[in-house]
């Protein structure tokens, strides 16, 4: 075996030092799950800074050749005693501040570890440490010290993904404070005794700055709060901003904006108080502060008891297929879905069984390679490998009875690339089950252009079939959908006269009044989808002219799995976000073949295929503009410089309701100005075009940018960074008139039009990810077959709205209910199939 000292001279021209923008894995390898605590330890490439565990370095080194790899153990560090009974050492101190990584916030686990660094080359596994470097010739002792050093103190990507610092206290000045007016109604508050006025709640006491009235504040996800008075006093007065009694002292209070829907300051807090005969300067604290009161529903949100089934002591379990994903802070959405999506064969067999081939087919950098990364993260689901119990931290020997804990799995480069150039996803915000579901489904297809695509298992075809109520002519489309959006019957209920009982009671201010939930029959909500909606205003082609319409919607086919969401997130006649407390009694088994579409019917005539009447534009001649815009050739009216005469209320409207503004603008083009009940009738016939959200083009004119036009660099890097070629982020951004927003919005709506174009996936085009240039056949490729389906699966939600709360999934294991709460894994006991938010069923074979 050559001398380490010459081995090292021989490679020293592959080792590197970190320069700042390096990216540095240091805590988890780039093709599996292990980490630095991991058996072996993670061994990170001195060349790109990928680190890799015990089970790929070998892997790596024969495909690149690189040999000095800088190896590093972590093993925990035995724990203090916390309770300060002689140890010498002060207690742990609880968390004052809502922070991270700052003096009072949340601790780092970092400081719970010792590490073990040394450099290890292959294939001989030579090691070298930093005393062995003593000895070594200067270049090989400062390149590699140099090289070592850095990576030590290198930020790690994943942990700047976990938002190492974060301020959850800083506060802005409320745009109201300043000039709020206050009503002399007389009101005076008294220094203690303070009652909620509608419910005589004793804590949690609001009293709104504008007018003095007291009211409890909200209730959290975990059921302790109040009961939302305050809040709905706002909703019925406008009077935005509350103080929390029970929080001012000398230095301030807790004071809240709901119409910025923050905690807010008010710089004129003590005149503010004064109005109602409140002196800040005597005032003790008596009532937690928010702060303090979020810390204390942080510190709980992990525990088993917030969401365990009636009281019952759950068993955990380990093993294959039941495999805990930790929480990255707010991630149990993304938790929840995936934990549900690996259970479907589809995906099992696209990403797992392949997952050897997916990894020697990988590129340089796999962190950046979407189905790396989700092989990786299936993988590491089902294989078993990490679902073992946690160790205890108090339990040094490891002899305490398992806790429910498992090591389980931190999803930190899925979720990273996943959300990446995402607004939402991107964050560490709670977030919608439901969104993330269609988020992810969109970035399979858009990976799966060629070869097998598991999101296929959720697709289906919708028919509608709209008749035109005066001629009795009929239209048929079909469109691509992956879930069905089950609609909530309030109206349906079975116990309306408890609801109304508790409500009554309630109203009188009645404490002790119970929480009574709506039960809803699951066949009234089946129902209600099967409905024929009507259509006002309809423009018939039939008979040229506004009309009366139907609608129907029946399933052109049947999935091989199907989602079901539950409605339950609506807006109120405010249109404040509020969440219907519901229970559903949600079937283990489907039939929905009386729902099959059965196309044109015999003797049935279809509307003709005739464009409403062009809008013209009024002020415009059609002669004399020659010498402004046309040529001796072409003297149109259409010409780039001319833009049609549009409503803009009316695209305003359609905008508000979220469709892309050049949507809007063609709805209203092309019904003629004809008001919103039109446009909306276009835009919901024209969703699945390909061109829906791309620019209004007159006949006659061209569109986008020119060749010639500059485009930004930054635009194409992000685009590009999302998983697509530089040719097509350059045609997005010249579609666009180079606005970033928009080329994102119509790069997605118009892949199909990208077939011809290379999709890049983490860095390989199609052809090299999945073996060929095949062009996939006509039309949206669906599985059909009868329509019998049986439960497999549910999400659950807790909370008042999907940006607060916590998700939970229970899924169907060998005829064993298994709920999956992040790192904890249970046999279910009593599934609570009443109270999903998404439901998923399987086709039962004939």
């Amino acid at each position: 075996m050559a001398d380490v000292g010459e081995v090292l001279m021989s490679v020293l021209s592959t080792i590197r030092v970190p320069k700042p923008g390096d990216r540095v894995h240091k805590d988890e390898c780039a093709l599996s799950f292990s980490s630095p605590e991991s058996e072996g330890g993670l061994y990170v490439c001195m060349n790109s800074f990928l680190g890799f565990g015990r089970q790929y370095v070998e892997r790596h080194h024969a495909r690149t050749g690189q040999r000095a790899y800088f190896h590093i153990t972590r093993t925990r560090k035995a724990k203090e005693d916390d309770s300060n009974s002689g140890s010498g050492h002060p207690p742990k101190k609880k968390p004052t501040r809502l922070a991270i990584g700052i003096e009072g916030g949340f601790d780092v686990e970092q400081e719970l570890y010792e590490e073990d660094y040394k450099v290890v080359i292959l294939p001989d596994r030579q090691e070298v440490t930093s005393d062995d470097l003593a000895t070594m010739p200067d270049v090989v002792r400062e390149r590699v010290s140099l090289s070592m050093a850095g990576i030590m103190s290198a930020d790690s990507v994943s942990h700047a993904l976990q938002v190492q610092q974060w301020d959850g206290e800083l506060r802005q000045e409320s745009r109201h404070a300043p000039e709020l007016k206050q009503l002399d109604n007389g009101v005076k508050i008294p220094p203690s005794g303070w009652r909620c006025e509608v419910c005589d709640l004793q804590e949690n006491i609001w009293m709104n700055l504008t007018d003095g009235k007291m009211m409890c504040g909200r209730r959290y996800f975990d059921g302790s709060g109040g009961n939302n008075h305050a809040l709905l006093h706002f909703q019925q007065t406008g009077f935005p901003i509350a103080v929390k009694l029970g929080t001012i002292t000398p230095d301030g209070g807790d004071v809240y904006s709901y119409d910025e829907d923050d905690m807010v300051l008010d710089s004129k807090l003590p005149e503010h108080l004064a109005h109602f005969g409140i002196n800040m300067m005597t005032m003790e604290k008596t009532e937690r502060t928010m702060t303090e009161l979020e810390i204390a529903v942080n510190q709980r949100v992990g525990e088993w008891e917030v969401i365990q089934e009636s009281g019952t002591t759950l068993r955990p379990m380990f093993g294959p297929g039941v495999t805990g994903m930790k929480n990255l802070g707010n991630s149990c959405y993304l938790n929840s879905v995936m934990q549900v999506l690996f259970t479907v064969p589809d995906f099992q067999q696209k990403y797992v069984s392949n997952i050897d081939k997916i990894i020697d087919e990988a590129p340089s950098d796999p962190t950046q390679d979407f189905k790396t990364q989700v092989a990786k993260l299936g993988y590491g689901l089902l294989s078993g490998d990490y679902s073992k119990p946690a160790p205890d931290p108090a339990d040094e020997t490891g002899a305490s009875e398992p806790r429910g804990d498992q090591i389980g799995i931190a999803p930190r480069m899925f979720k990273a690339l996943v959300g990446r150039g995402h607004p939402e996803f991107s964050t560490n915000r709670q977030q919608d089950a439901q969104e993330f579901l269609l988020h992810f489904i969109n970035m399979v297809e858009r990976n799966c252009r060629t070869g097998s695509n598991p999101s296929e298992a959720f697709r289906f075809l919708v028919e509608e079939r709209i008749v035109c109520q005066q001629s009795q002519k009929a239209k048929y489309t079909q469109r691509v959908d992956y879930m069905v959006q089950l609609p909530v019957q309030m109206e349906q209920a079975t116990n309306t006269e408890e609801l109304q009982e508790a409500e009554r009671r309630r109203e009188e201010g009645d404490s002790s009044a119970p929480t009574v939930r709506a039960q809803i029959p699951f066949t009234a909500c089946m129902a209600a989808l099967n409905e024929p909606e009507v259509l006002t205003d309809f423009w018939s082609s039939a008979v040229q002219s506004k009309t009366t319409a139907t609608k129907t919607t029946r399933f052109a086919s049947f999935p091989d799995h199907l989602v079901i969401q539950i409605k339950k997130f609506t807006f109120g006649l405010d249109w404040v976000p509020k969440k219907l407390d519901v229970s559903i009694d949600v079937p283990d088994t489907l039939d929905l073949s009386a729902l099959r579409a059965t196309g044109q019917q015999p003797g049935e005539e279809l509307l003709p295929e005739v464009a409403p009447p062009p809008l013209m534009t009024p002020d415009v001649e059609v002669k004399g503009i020659l010498g402004f815009h046309g040529n001796e050739e072409d003297d149109s009216l259409y010409s780039p410089l001319l833009s049609p005469v549009l409503d803009d209320s009316t695209v305003s409207q359609l905008c508000e309701m979220g469709f892309p503004l050049e949507a809007c603008r063609k709805a209203v083009y092309y019904t003629g100005n004809t008001g919103i009940d039109a446009a909306m009738n276009w835009i919901m016939g024209h969703m699945d075009d390909a061109d829906f959200a791309s620019p209004l083009v007159m006949p006659g004119c061209s569109s986008g940018t020119t060749p010639t036009e500059s485009l930004s660099e930054e635009h194409l890097a992000t685009i590009v960074s999302m998983g697509f070629s530089r040719e097509q982020a350059t045609k997005a951004l010249r579609a666009t008139s180079n606005v970033l927003d928009r080329a994102v919005d119509w790069i997605f709506s118009h892949l199909d039009d990208l077939e011809s174009m290379d999709v890049s996936e983490g860095g390989r085009s199609a052809a090299e990810s999945e073996g060929g240039r095949e062009p996939p056949p006509p039309g949206p490729r669906v599985k059909d077959g009868p329509g019998k389906y049986e439960l497999f699966a549910f999400i659950s939600h807790m909370g008042t709205s999907t940006m607060c709360g916590h998700y939970v999934c229970h899924i169907k294991k060998d005829h064993q209910w298994v709920i999956f709460n992040d790192q904890k894994v249970c046999a279910s006991e009593k599934p609570p199939k009443d109270l999903g938010y998404l439901y998923f069923y399987r086709r039962v074979s004939e």
